[in-house]
């Protein structure tokens, strides 16, 4: 019956997180573009444990991959690694210190690795599949790549953050998890407020950058 149960949670997840890349895509700059399907992958991981989110980014990407992505192969391993240098990092964390802080700081050390290993991986990979000469990747690592996934990270903090408690909390009262004691009940208001800035603060650069506001 759990082995049921894992493989029905993996395929909703994996379906969650597909539509949410589908129908949430946003274009940051040049060809770079912004989706939330990390954060259900993260809250997936944090509920779950960090192998739940490494499968199901792997689930997702591939099928990313064969659907709407034009990047082919290598477009599909840099999208799991961004996901998984994220949302696991972020897991691990959380499932070896299973309280607010452990979150917060889960969330911080996620966003802090997402970030330097795409920089790197941005670098190694994307003169291959985007045809880009490698130094003209190079100039685009600051002004470009970091922004971008500083944002990208941002979001995906923030929003994890903030659904973390009401998706948690739906899935005990439906019976789908097993109610535990819960240390990360009653978050400060300070941090709510802080993510919530975060989020409008992320939004609004991205429509700067887009020329919308």
């Amino acid at each position: 019956m759990n082995k049921v149960k894992n493989i029905t949670t993996l395929a909703m997840l994996s379906a969650i997180a597909y539509v949410a890349m589908v129908v949430g895509r946003v274009p940051v700059v040049l060809f770079l573009k912004y989706d939330p399907k990390d954060v259900i992958i993260t809250l997936g991981g944090l509920i779950w444990g960090p192998l739940t989110s490494c499968i199901v980014s792997v689930i997702v990407s591939v099928i990313e991959m064969l659907s709407v992505s034009e990047t082919g192969i290598l477009g599909c391993i840099m999208n799991i690694i961004s996901t998984c240098s994220f949302a696991c990092t972020a897991a691990i964390i959380y499932k070896k210190k299973h309280t607010l802080s452990g979150a917060v700081m889960g969330l911080v050390v996620g966003s802090l690795t997402m970030i330097c290993v795409m920089l790197l991986w941005n670098y190694l990979i994307t003169p291959l599949y985007m045809g880009y000469p490698r130094e003209a990747v190079v100039q685009l690592l600051l002004p470009a790549f970091l922004p971008f996934n500083a944002l990208k990270a941002g979001l995906n903090a923030g929003f994890t953050f903030l659904l973390y408690k009401p998706v948690i909390t739906s899935l005990r009262k439906s019976g789908y998890i097993v109610t535990t004691s819960n240390k990360t009940k009653g978050r400060p208001s300070g941090l709510i407020l802080l993510a919530i800035a975060i989020i409008v603060t992320c939004v609004l650069l991205i429509l700067s950058m887009n020329e919308i506001i």
